[in-house]
């Protein structure tokens, strides 16, 4: 005869609900609050104390989107525990909502599943810390605009006052406070009885009401509150907190909005709407052009300070003036100065170079990237800037301690930044191909999927709430009328938050790095993501929509319904490989570098693109650069003439450079401008005397002695072809090349010296670190492992067991057990026979106890091996470091 199977208990506390689960349910978990395994709970109770801790709820709640909040919120004014029906009815209305209906399941499963919420359909319990976070009360007034209840409100009120109020709301008086406050709130509860009570009310008592509607339900009144309010406080639809205030009953609230628990609740997300659409070619040849421009911006930079770069300051990072002076350098704004800077630190391009007088240098890594090809280039400047926890949008604002932020310097890291950049690019990649999306729709969806990380979380939601009470009891009013407010911004989301500018910063950089194009997201930049099914997935949609829609209609929006999942960043692993597709997509679009330049008569050179780097570095010396872009112009002067003579270079040298790579005939007047420069130079010799002038022609030393600009060198004459000077030879070197001369350095021998620039760097740095934002996720292997050693650790705390002596009952395990060092030998001898599992007390040599089940295999040299649970493996113990034995009760084998 079959017996039905009893249906298993509801779970009384956390900590049941979580034995309960499944190994892949406590793996979501773990995975989605990865600081509960840091370090790795004992056993499962201890998992649910750390679920409940308020620094572990708050990062939680933080992690929500707004429906998932606002779920919260709503249970959190619910009866404790409430039923699904409830919790529906509070975010749907009595009128219901269809909307709502379909997205609450997801909802209250990611609240379970993130163990923020247990218990069954009718039994729904928020943790207590999490209620204590989101319920109302005068000093934390919640989201939603709601009070306490009656029975809270009323629970500073004399017995006398509350049977006044039942009598006047026109119930029956009752024996005690208690059931008199139960039927006031079954009064304010009930629909039909509420509805016929407020058709008594004055329209001026409603107008009221109405006021404190949607909160903060707060107000103040006078001794002598006028006939509107009397009417409203002697029925209890008003009820006082403290001398002169008031406060609207939560149920009084919700039958005035129809059950409502929020003005208006979000179950989708808002679409990314696209704002304009180009052909896919288009954005990639844009985005690469970008990506061009980065590359040669970054490398003017450090090349700007190949010889040493500016100083750090004592506290850090570069100064106003210096930053001002690299905007100029670089023909850009200061704000993207900072970028260009941040942005070559983040890659370990740049650093200081730790010297006493401490300055800003490349670092030996910028040689090797400078060799690498372009598109390798780009990647490694894509990925740093995608995974860094520097903002550089912050230079130039100010801390908390109101300190300005430098770049470079410290206090520009911010843990959400990488997760906010990869998320941004990932809904720009869920467009289809040569979408740019609308800037307003982005910031939208970014403030639905994580409502609280841009307000600094719930305790600053709470700081804020408290300001916004503050404020409102701090009005006081009249006695003919009752203050009340909007919700607070930190209720509706608005406001210019962190996550909001982060996104801001994260669109312009991308369109400066080259990884968007025109706004739209570039073939490589959805490589960099790791992301081909998104945008295959994309093209998919368009193709199957473009034959439902017209010429005019809008984009489809997809997902409606329910919110796809937010991918996590990828692991460094999977990035590398990210980049490395990423680069090979940008190769082919990136202009090949150039052998040639175009030489014209206006001593002037213009390369039409890259150069190849030897023709590049010889030119740079040669000409200065007149304009860039598309095309560099490079103008040929006296001066930059002069200096790559100086870099060793023979005037034979220079004609035959300029003949191997121009493509036109070498101009006249350039011709002549080397073979000027080259004769004149070396004309004059200065060395070290201190320093001294020699030149084989009098009559250019008399010259020199006769110009008045000479003065400041101090020069006197030692012999008929020799100058002695008071300064020292680079500055006589600059003296003289002032005064229209060329001179030359040389050798204590009578060599002419050829000067180089010194490329400074820094000793071996590494790029820095991002600070991460909490404990990391943790992989397939550590959640095994974790999981494996929780429930072991649970089983040997939570089963049933044997008294290891006089034959007591079973007893409960928790603390280790004791016994002699004969019992346990013995017992350890006869569950080798029986095969029995054992639970022991351990103490390591380390001198820290622990408690395991095993079951012995074999006992022999004063070593018992066994079969671990706890660590799902065979393992040897020394019998003498065992406290105790106790066998498990015969329902736990």
């Amino acid at each position: 005869m079959s017996t039905e199977e009893k249906p298993a208990a509801a779970p009384r506390s956390l900590a049941e609900a979580l034995r309960r689960r499944d190994d892949a349910s406590l793996a979501a978990l773990l995975r989605s609050r990865p600081d509960l395994i840091t370090p790795v709970p004992t056993d499962l109770t201890q998992l649910a104390t750390r679920a409940g801790t308020r620094a572990s709820v708050v990062r939680a709640l933080e992690r929500l989107d707004r429906f998932a909040l606002q779920t919260a919120e709503a249970l959190a004014v619910a009866g404790d525990p409430a039923s699904y029906g409830e919790l529906l009815g509070l975010l749907a209305g009595d009128d219901g909502d269809p909307a709502v209906a379909a997205a609450l399941p997801r909802a209250l499963g990611t609240l379970r599943e993130q163990a923020l919420v247990w218990g069954g359909d009718d039994v729904l319990r928020l943790v207590r810390t999490a209620r204590e976070l989101l319920s109302p009360s005068p000093q934390h007034p919640s989201p939603t605009g709601l009070g306490p209840s009656v029975r809270e409100a009323a629970a500073g009120m004399s017995p006398g006052r509350i049977q006044e109020v039942v009598v006047a709301a026109g119930l029956a008086s009752t024996h005690d406070s208690v059931s008199a406050v139960a039927a006031l709130s079954a009064l304010f509860g009930d629909r039909e009885r509420m509805a016929a009570l407020l058709d008594e009310a004055p329209a001026e008592s409603v107008e009221v009401l109405e006021r404190l509607l949607w909160g903060p339900p707060y107000g103040q009144v006078t001794a002598d509150p006028a006939p509107r309010l009397r009417w409203l406080l002697d029925r209890g639809l008003l009820l006082p907190t403290a001398p002169g205030t008031v406060v609207l009953p939560r149920e009084v609230a919700l039958h005035l909005r129809g059950g409502r628990a929020h003005r208006a609740t979000e179950p989708v997300p808002p679409p990314v709407e696209s704002a304009s659409t180009h052909r896919p070619q288009v954005v990639d040849a844009t985005a690469a052009g970008q990506a061009y421009t980065a590359l040669a911006t970054v490398e003017e930079l450090l090349k700007d300070w190949d010889e040493g770069g500016p100083a750090v300051l004592r506290s850090g990072g570069l100064s106003v003036r210096d930053l001002k002076r690299t905007a100029v350098a670089l023909d850009v704004p200061e704000p993207a100065a900072a970028f260009w800077v941040e942005l070559a630190y983040a890659a370990g391009l740049l650093a200081s170079d730790g010297e006493e007088d401490e300055r800003y240098a490349a670092t030996p890594a910028y040689d090797e990237w400078r060799e690498r090809p372009a598109a390798e280039r780009w990647a490694q400047l894509a990925t740093a800037w995608l995974t860094a926890t520097r903002a550089p949008g912050l230079v130039g604002g100010r801390d908390a301690k109101d300190r300005a932020l430098a770049a470079l310097g410290p206090g520009l890291d911010r843990s959400a930044a990488p997760e906010v950049r990869h998320r941004v690019l990932t809904l720009l990649a869920g467009l289809p191909e040569g979408h740019a999306a609308a800037d307003a729709s982005v910031l939208a969806r970014l403030r639905w999927e994580r409502p609280l990380r841009g307000r600094g979380g719930a305790a600053d939601r709470q700081d804020a709430g408290q300001r916004t009470a503050g404020a409102v009891s701090g009005a006081a009013v009249s006695g003919a009328a009752v203050s009340g407010a909007a919700s607070s911004a930190a209720a509706s989301g608005d406001g210019d938050d962190l996550r909001s500018r982060l996104a801001r910063w994260t669109l312009a950089e991308a369109e400066m790095l080259g990884v968007t194009g025109r706004g739209a997201l570039s073939t490589h930049g959805r490589a960099l993501l790791g992301a081909p099914a998104a945008a295959s997935g994309a093209r998919d949609r368009e193709r199957a929509d473009a034959a439902d829609r017209g010429p005019g209609d809008k984009l489809p929006v997809h997902h409606r319904t329910a919110p796809p999942p937010v991918p996590a960043p990828l692991s460094p692993a999977e990035q590398a490989t990210a980049s490395a597709a990423a680069a090979r997509l940008l190769a082919p679009l990136l202009p090949e570098p150039l052998d040639h330049v175009l030489l014209q008569a206006d001593l002037t050179a213009v390369a039409p693109g890259p150069l190849q780097r030897p023709l590049a570095d010889v030119l740079d010396v040669l000409a200065d650069v007149e304009s860039k872009g598309g095309a560099t112009v490079y103008r040929f002067t006296p001066g930059s003439v002069r200096r790559a003579l100086d870099a060793g270079q023979t005037a034979a040298d220079l004609h035959a450079f300029l003949a191997a790579h121009s493509r036109t005939p070498v101009p006249q007047p350039l011709a002549y401008l080397i073979d000027d420069v080259a004769r004149r130079h070396g004309h004059l010799r200065v060395g070290a005397a201190s320093a001294y002038v020699r030149c084989d022609d009098d009559a250019v030393l008399n010259e020199i002695l006769a110009d008045k600009r000479a003065a400041g060198l101090g020069l006197r004459r030692l012999a008929p072809t020799v100058l002695a000077a008071r300064t020292d030879p680079a500055g006589l070197l600059e003296g003289l090349r002032a005064m229209g001369f060329a001179p030359a350095a040389e050798s204590a021998e009578g060599d002419v010296l050829i000067t180089r620039a010194h490329a400074r760097r820094t000793p071996p740095r590494t790029a820095p670190e991002p600070v991460p934002d909490g404990p990391p996720v943790p992989d397939a292997t550590l959640l095994t492992a974790a999981i494996r050693a929780v429930r072991a650790g649970d089983l040997a705390s939570t089963a049933p067991l044997k008294a290891a002596r006089d034959g007591d009952g079973p007893v409960q395990g928790g603390e280790l057990p004791r016994t002699t060092a004969a019992e346990t030998l013995a017992t350890m001898q006869a569950a080798v026979l029986t095969g029995e599992a054992l639970w022991i007390g351990y103490v390591n040599a380390d001198g820290a106890a622990s408690q395991r089940v095993i079951a012995p295999v074999r006992v022999e040299g004063g070593f018992v091996t066994a079969y671990d649970h706890t660590a799902d493996e065979v393992r040897t113990y020394p019998l003498h470091r065992i406290t105790g034995v106790a066998e498990l009760a015969d329902e736990e084998r």
